[in-house]
């Protein structure tokens, strides 16, 4: 099956070929010199048989099931005009799910960079938590590594690693001082970094969730979201609650997704994007 696609495919790469009179195929000729000397360049358009068409199809099929093949390049996203984010900042923190861990690094930021035709500045550290446990914290990487003087929307994953690590979730503080939040909770991490890129750059701040995986912890973390969202009014794009959006068949979900937390490029352009798009265009309306 290689060598018949390999064949395909340099067939698909034939443009200008030199054959002697008589050859096949469709053909332009070019006369000799005014001596009579020279050949005839003939350009061929070569004939697919009804097998090559067949494994040209299995080959494009191949492409689309691959969820991080060039046919979800991110080139191909066509920007919004018009958009309240064009031609804006958008600063974006995280882990994996930011980074793009199995996407080759087009995740959620650049999607967002390219949709709505912003200025994208992306931190984001692999296995890394909200809670200020290690020095590569959400919360401590927020105060060392970003210092953009402008920032007009800040955008924040809801990390599946504290659940994963079984982090204290901690509860809504009664303040709104961030030296009063616990940052060595989940929530106490979420309250300090809210209060602080609100403090920072008076912009919008919004938080999103990944889509629904089997973990009680993550949907606990995702419903005290919704808590810090009454108290600071700040936006939640919401994947985890969404059943509709969640409703993929098997087929899908192995072309969108690496595992059950990693989307690959497929999954952020055609299934994670658009929805999250969606719920970011309405709050910021």
């Amino acid at each position: 099956m290689r060598k018949h696609l390999l064949r395909v495919l340099a067939g698909f790469m034939a443009a200008f070929v030199l054959i002697s009179p008589g050859g096949c195929g469709k053909k332009e000729e070019t006369k000799g010199d005014e001596t009579g000397a020279g050949n005839e360049l003939i350009i061929v358009t070569p004939t697919k048989s009804e097998e090559d068409l067949a494994l040209e199809a299995e080959y494009m099929e191949a492409l689309r099931l691959n969820g991080n093949s060039k046919t979800y390049d991110f080139g191909l996203i066509e920007t919004l005009s018009g958009n309240p984010m064009e031609g804006k900042t958008l600063c974006i923190l995280g882990s994996s799910v930011v980074d793009g861990y199995a996407s080759g690094h087009h995740a959620v930021g650049e999607y967002f960079e390219k949709r709505l035709g912003c200025t994208l500045i992306k931190e984001a550290v692999s296995g890394t938590t909200l809670a200020d446990l290690e020095d590569n914290s959400y919360v401590s990487r927020l105060k060392k590594n970003i210092d953009a003087e402008k920032v007009d929307l800040f955008i924040c994953q809801l990390s599946t690693n504290d659940a994963t690590k079984n982090v204290t979730l901690g509860e809504v503080s009664d303040s709104r001082n961030m030296s009063d939040f616990d940052t060595k909770t989940v929530i106490g991490a979420m309250e300090y970094i809210i209060r602080y890129a609100q403090a920072t750059w008076n912009c919008p701040v919004v938080f999103f969730t990944g889509s629904y995986y089997n973990s009680a912890n993550y949907a606990k973390m995702v419903e005290a979201l919704y808590k810090l969202r009454d108290k600071w009014g700040i936006g939640v794009l919401d994947l985890y609650n969404n059943d509709d959006f969640n409703a993929v068949s098997d087929e899908d979900r192995a072309i969108f997704m690496a595992d059950d937390i990693h989307p690959k490029r497929a999954g952020y352009r055609d299934w994670w994007g658009p929805e999250m798009e969606k719920q970011l265009l309405d709050f910021l309306k």
